[in-house]
C-alpha cells in the first residue's frame, strides 16, 4: 500500500481502541461500532487488520484505489473473550497525493431486484436430521472464502447461507423449477438458493424438505439458525445470516457473506446498510 494509504490505515485502526483520536471523515465507522458494543457492555480490547490494494486507476493528478481491509476485533464481555472478524472494501481518491475522498463500498446497494418465490405447497415429507455442528462448522470454514464446489456470486450472502444449511444435511428439493422449492444442480439454482428475499419467504412457506419455524425473539434461535434482515424496512429482505455462536447474554453472533462477517452481532447496527427502519426475521430450522 501506499504511503499516504498506509498512513491512512492505521489511523482508522487505531480508531477501534483509542477513543482520543478521532480523525475526521474516519471515525464515525469506529464510533457506531464503540456505541454498539458499548450497548451490551462489550468492549474492543485488542485490533488487528490487514490491508491490501484490489485495484487502481489514474486521471492526471486523480488517483483512484479500490482497497479491502481484514479486521480482527479482540471483545471482551463480562470477562469472556471472542474474536470478531469483517472484510470491508472501501474506495479512496488522491489528488496530487492528498486524500480527497475515503468511503465504504456498500455491497448491499448492488442487490439485483431477481424474482422471487413464497415456496409451494408440496406435501411430501423428505427425512432428514439438521446437523448444527456440521453447518456451523461449514460457515466458519468458507466465511472469507469460496468453495469451489459451488458457483460464486457477486451478492453471496443467501449462496454461502444455503451452502451451510446444507452441509447441515438440509435436503434439496424442486429442480428443475427455479421458482420451486430450494435446490442447486447443473450449474442451475433454485431463487431461494441464491436470492435473500426468495429464501425468507421460503423458510417462511416450505412444508417439505427444508423446514423452519419463526420465532419472534433472537435469543431463541440455536447455532444453524438463520436471520433474514431488511434493511430499509420495505417489506423486502435483502441479506441473511446464520446464527455460529453466542454472546455472554445469550444473544446470536452471526456469520455472512458479500461483507464477509464473522461472529458478528446479529443486529448488525454497526453496518453502513443499517437503518432505522430495519426489520428482522427469525427462523430456527426443523428436522425433516
Amino acid at each position: 500500500m501506499n504511503q499516504s494509504l498506509q498512513e491512512l490505515f492505521e489511523e482508522r485502526t487505531e480508531q477501534f481502541v483509542s477513543k482520543s483520536r478521532r480523525h475526521s471523515g474516519n471515525y464515525e465507522k469506529a464510533e457506531t461500532k464503540l456505541d454498539s458494543l458499548a450497548k451490551r457492555s462489550a468492549e474492543i480490547v485488542k485490533v488487528k487488520a490487514r490491508g491490501n490494494i484490489l485495484k487502481q486507476s489514474s486521471d492526471g493528478d486523480f488517483q483512484t484505489t479500490i482497497y479491502q481491509v481484514h479486521y480482527q476485533y479482540l471483545i471482551k464481555q463480562k470477562g469472556a473473550l471472542y474474536q470478531e472478524e469483517e472484510v470491508e472494501e472501501r474506495m479512496c481518491k488522491f489528488f496530487k497525493n492528498d486524500l480527497i475522498l475515503d468511503k465504504e463500498i456498500n455491497p448491499y446497494a448492488k442487490l439485483a431486484e431477481l424474482e422471487i418465490t413464497a415456496g409451494d405447497e408440496q406435501e411430501e415429507r423428505i427425512s432428514y436430521q439438521y446437523n448444527r455442528l456440521k453447518a456451523v462448522q461449514y460457515a466458519e470454514r468458507w466465511w472469507n472464502s469460496y468453495n469451489p464446489a459451488y458457483k460464486t456470486f457477486e451478492n453471496n450472502c443467501t449462496n454461502y447461507i444455503s451452502q451451510c444449511l446444507h452441509a447441515g444435511g438440509a435436503p434439496m428439493r424442486g429442480y428443475p423449477n427455479r421458482g420451486t422449492g430450494w435446490w442447486l444442480r447443473n450449474n442451475n439454482w433454485s431463487y431461494s438458493w441464491t436470492v435473500a428475499h426468495s429464501l425468507r419467504l421460503y423458510l417462511a412457506n416450505s412444508k417439505s424438505g427444508l423446514r423452519a419455524k419463526e420465532v419472534k425473539n433472537p435469543d431463541q434461535l440455536l447455532l444453524g439458525d438463520v436471520i433474514c434482515y431488511d434493511f430499509e424496512g420495505d417489506g423486502r429482505y435483502n441479506h441473511n445470516t446464520i446464527v455460529t455462536a453466542k454472546d455472554a447474554y445469550g444473544m446470536p453472533l452471526v456469520n455472512a457473506n458479500t461483507y464477509n462477517s464473522r461472529m458478528r452481532y446479529w443486529a448488525y447496527e454497526d453496518s453502513s446498510a443499517y437503518t432505522p427502519n430495519i426489520k428482522y426475521k427469525f427462523f430456527t430450522i426443523l428436522d425433516g
